[in-house]
């Protein structure tokens, strides 16, 4: 498959049952409901899939099952990145193994290595061959990086496109100017803005939830169809900001439970915790 990095492509949760197992009954029917809606894209494994917690099969598994229901309609990125080069290159080249279309490769979070290291990290992920997705996320990472390194890294060939999430508009505009990889928001708050502005889309949290209305906001930002888009602001903002009150994924998966989509359980050290009740969400089905 070209990838094609435009649209909504969702950030997958890892559903679990009260014991910590995957439930792997529960993450196909999520998966097969995303492709429904008409999402451009699936995202297994990143940090709203609770991969640090997660084994290696299980990775794998939910890889599959995304592959498998997906059968080439639309890419599926798997997340690869750890803190580690060479651990990441062996969850790229497992990941091209099994077929992905891309993989998401966030930027070495804990050991903050230097611009020569992480030129050096770039260089060494992207030679197992498969599309390569950076994500900048300094809230993970504890790095923020110069907008000019970021250009820098994503002219690196092989890099195809960046998940950018600092939030920061200014940065992320001034990154449009300096690359001509894809350029994604990671924030479901500024992603439409970010459309508006000649982005290309965004990797999402919300679309877990409510995934036609999500494709509708991005699908209005993308057209400039500012009056569409500034009702679906009015409606999902207050949502969006719901879903980071805590840490991403507790309360993502606390609403797919309020809806009866999975169970809210978490592996520690993230606890389950529940949706808030001012926070309707019934409709969003």
């Amino acid at each position: 498959m070209t990838v094609v990095f435009r649209g909504v492509h969702t950030a997958l949760i890892t559903p679990m049952d009260a014991d910590g197992r995957v439930d792997r009954a529960a993450a196909e029917r999520l998966i097969a409901r995303q492709l429904a809606a008409g999402v451009h894209g699936l995202v297994p494994n990143g940090t709203t899939g609770e991969t640090p917690t997660l084994s290696w099969e299980e990775q794998a598994w939910h890889t599959t099952a995304c592959l498998r229901l997906a059968a080439g309609r639309v890419p599926v990125t798997v997340g690869c990145g750890t803190n580690d080069t060479r651990t990441t290159v062996q969850a790229v080249e497992a990941a091209a193994k099994l077929g992905a279309d891309a993989a998401l490769v966030v930027f070495p979070y804990y050991n903050k290595p230097t611009a020569a290291g992480l030129r050096a990290h770039v260089k060494e992920v992207v030679k197992p061959g498969l599309p390569i997705v950076l994500y900048h996320v300094p809230g993970r990472t504890g790095q923020r990086l110069p907008v000019e390194l970021l250009g820098e890294l994503c002219e690196t060939p092989g890099v195809v496109a960046v998940k950018e999430a600092t939030g920061d508009l200014l940065y992320t505009q001034d990154l449009l100017e300096l690359t001509r990889a894809a350029v994604l928001s990671g924030d479901d708050f500024t992603f439409a803005p970010l459309c508006f502005m000649g982005g290309h889309g965004v990797i999402s949290v919300l679309s877990n939830l409510c995934p036609e209305m999500t494709v509708a906001w991005y699908e209005a930002a993308a057209k400039g169809d500012t009056q569409t888009a500034r009702q679906l602001r009015i409606r999902l903002q207050p949502i969006v900001r719901g879903l980071f009150a805590e840490s991403n994924p507790v309360p993502i998966k606390a609403a797919l439970a309020q809806m009866g989509l999975c169970e809210p359980h978490m592996r520690l050290p993230l606890l389950a915790s529940r949706w808030p009740a001012h926070l309707a969400i019934e409709d969003l089905r």
